[in-house]
């Protein structure tokens, strides 16, 4: 876990304003889900054989003995928000965001940490492929808004649970054969959920995992139909993509649509995006009503370092305007000047009382824009001195010309 700190922050910030920003055009609405949840609805909803439940929770008791889980992840959260409060009685698809954190005790990687932050949606209430196609283009709007280059969308579907029985038993035939090569984890997943096995990350486990059976082969009528709507929809939209048949992502919730976002500034675990389709996730958690939902969450800590190491120079603090007054009169004439230029949406400083030279050298280090020095004279005339940090140029301008010529 770590501390985020100015400047840092203010990349986090453009990338929030970004996502609110597309979620709105959308028609997506905030939700704001507690950070403790009752252990069993992770059980339940991401599924008890998954890492994330086995390995990675950070779990306890509470004084009257219940077990309570800081969330590893929000969509569970999530529809369970919308079960409790009969969102399904509201009209239309309830499409429903988020920001905030998330905890889960992973191995260190790049970009990776135990309290991490997503950004994520959920459209509930339709099985359309349609809405897939356009759940998929916010994503790519989303990534585009914030100008991130070089992403590339991975595609696949993982069925139905009926298609998904007969694939998860030819998996686990074949399985049989090869699991004393594989990794411990994959041994362990090759008894309890085969399918997992194709999520593997372990390099030396890839050419045995590639030589096995593909879902995309075992679809029913049904999901074929609906993936290959979804693929027309995007390519409507010239949205680019890669079909990627082990693509299984890692919760159990997860059927039909499935798909990712890799960004090569991450190194090997370069995935900044992972969502799906979870049509009977409502059903599992206790609802009595049919309630499809497709969603996605963005890892907010690895989408900022992919921001950050692509584009160093651009998220330096911008300082619009560095007030020095000269003298007690004149701060208290700058109180005045600063909350007219705040108003206006400028960020502004007043240096504390001091010497002039030592306010323009506090005005360079903080790389502020303009000057606005303000003493006796400046009062008496009714024109304030205005210097161009970069330029060096230095004008009189009165009050009302101020916000004009700063705002160039």
């Amino acid at each position: 876990m770590r501390d985020l700190l100015p400047p840092a922050t203010g990349v986090w910030n453009y990338v929030e304003d970004a996502a609110r920003r597309v979620f709105r055009s959308y028609n997506y609405h905030e939700i704001r889900t507690p950070v403790l949840e009752e252990t069993q609805l992770f059980a339940r909803g991401v599924g008890e054989e998954t890492d994330i439940v086995t390995k990675e929770m950070y779990t306890f008791e509470d004084r009257d003995g219940s077990s309570l889980t800081l969330r590893p992840e929000a969509t569970a959260s999530v529809i369970r928000a919308y079960i409790e409060h009969r969102l399904d009685q509201r009209p239309g698809v309830q499409k429903l965001y988020y920001i905030g954190p998330m905890f889960r005790r992973e191995r260190p990687q790049k970009g990776r940490y135990r309290q991490f932050f997503q950004i994520g949606a959920e459209a509930i209430g339709s099985e359309s492929p349609f809405l897939d196609a356009e759940v998929i283009e916010m994503v790519v709007e989303l990534f585009r808004a914030i100008r991130l280059e070089g992403f590339k969308l991975l595609l696949n579907s993982v069925g139905c649970p009926e298609c998904r029985k007969a694939f998860s038993a030819k998996l686990r035939e074949e399985l049989a054969k090869v699991a004393p090569s594989l990794c411990a984890d994959c041994r362990r997943r090759a008894e309890t959920n085969p399918l997992r096995v194709l999520d593997c990350k372990v390099p030396e486990d890839q050419p045995i995992i590639d030589a096995l059976p593909s879902i995309l082969d075992h679809l029913c009528e049904g999901c074929r139909t609906h993936f290959d709507a979804v693929q027309r929809y995007l390519t409507d939209r010239a949205i680019e993509f890669e079909i990627r048949p082990r693509l299984v992502r890692g919760l159990d919730y997860y059927t039909r649509t499935t798909f990712e976002v890799v960004h090569g500034a991450l190194g090997a675990q370069n995935s900044v995006m992972g969502g799906g389709r979870y049509d009977g996730l409502a059903e599992a958690l206790g609802s009595k009503i049919h309630s499809p939902g497709i969603g996605f969450s963005i890892g907010e800590d690895r989408l900022v370092m992919s921001l950050e190491e692509s584009r160093k120079a651009e998220f330096t603090p911008e300082l619009d305007v560095f007030i020095a007054p000269l003298g007690e009169p004149a701060l208290r004439e700058c109180a005045i000047v600063a909350r007219e230029l705040r108003r206006s949406g400028l960020a502004v400083e007043i240096a504390p009382e001091g010497r002039l030279k030592r306010a323009m050298e506090l005005a360079n280090k903080l790389a502020a824009r303009f000057a606005l020095i303000v003493g006796e004279d400046e009062i008496a005339s009714g024109k304030y001195t205005l210097k161009n940090m970069a330029s060096g140029e230095q004008q009189s301008v009165a009050m009302e010309e101020l916000l004009r010529v700063v705002r160039g």
